[in-house]
């Protein structure tokens, strides 16, 4: 099952697989480490070669997941195989690749360069399908400037597809009515309304990548109320943004939600995963749903949902 990368001429899977767990611990204030879930380098690379088996071809990942480590361990899985998988990255938060440090935000023209030539490096490849602005919110009059950019190295080859990963009305707005922009990636699973969004991207033929398909694991099946993540997880943090989990609890209301339409995702053999995932795809032709994984098992069974 294949879909278009928006008005773009490549072709991806309509399931992709989002990177971020398999970037490993990165470096926060205070200098402890934060990671999302946990899995070892080795079953990581092979679990993108059992996706690449399975049919899949899309991975989404970001220089900063890992602090560039997600993207070398897509790079070193992929050797020998660039021509069969679409590489998408995102670029926006600066950090020291060494010590994993946090640099704060950067898009201006010149870091643009610098950071793509990196991801290239790390991705070990010499193009990348799509490059993502990763920041949520620039003001338009400062956007200008990063989509000459990305245009610029789409016409010196270095990456062929370009689009920016938000949810803001304001920065959407300016993506279609100013730019060439072929993606747009945004929190999309079935305890958010992203009806807008979609009917932009059906307007103008572009992509809805679907990041958070599974609400980070929530609409896996495996947390209950009593559930709890320890504080080197992500989701065990109270962040602003962090929704589906609280304190390191799954979210009742979200759990309360979940309950009422299990019976309908589960149906005709479905595991909650496959229905979650299954939604998205029915929604609109233009979803790609992104689930991120962390051992075989969870490649399998999305995959599966095709």
């Amino acid at each position: 099952m294949r879909r278009y990368l928006g008005k773009s001429k490549i072709q991806v899977s309509a399931i992709g697989f989002g990177l971020w767990p398999i970037g490993g611990e990165w470096k926060v204030e205070g200098g402890r480490y934060m990671r999302f879930g946990r899995i070892s380098d080795e079953e990581a690379i092979n679990c993108i070669r059992k996706a690449i088996d399975l049919g899949i071809n899309f991975f989404d990942t970001a220089d900063v997941y890992g602090r560039g480590h997600s993207e070398e361990l897509l790079g070193k899985a992929i050797k020998g195989m660039r021509e069969k998988v679409v590489i998408a990255t995102k670029f926006g938060h600066a950090f020291d690749e060494e010590t994993k440090e946090d640099r704060g935000i950067n898009y201006s023209p010149e870091y643009i360069v610098k950071a793509c030539k990196n991801s290239l490096r790390r991705l070990n490849t010499e193009y990348i399908d799509l490059y993502q602005l990763h920041v949520w919110y620039v003001p338009p009059k400062e956007a200008y400037s990063i989509f000459e950019t990305l245009e610029n190295l789409k016409k010196e080859g270095w990456i062929r597809e370009y689009g920016w990963s938000t949810d803001h009305p304001e920065c959407i707005d300016f993506l279609v009515n100013n730019t060439s922009a072929t993606a747009i990636q945004h929190q999309f699973n079935i305890f958010i309304n992203a009806d807008r969004i979609l009917e932009i991207c059906e307007k103008y033929d572009l992509a809805s990548i679907n990041r958070s398909p599974l609400g980070m694991g929530l609409l896996s099946g495996k947390f209950q109320e009593d559930s709890k993540l320890d504080s080197e997880d992500i989701r065990g943090n109270n962040i602003d943004w962090m929704i589906y989990f609280k304190d390191g609890k799954p979210n009742k209301e979200l759990l309360s939600k979940l309950s009422a339409v299990r019976e309908i995702l589960t149906s005709k053999g479905r595991t909650l995963a496959q229905g979650a995932l299954c939604y998205l795809l029915a929604k609109s032709e233009k979803t790609i749903p992104i689930p991120g994984f962390t051992n075989e098992k969870q490649v399998i069974e999305n995959a599966k949902a095709l």
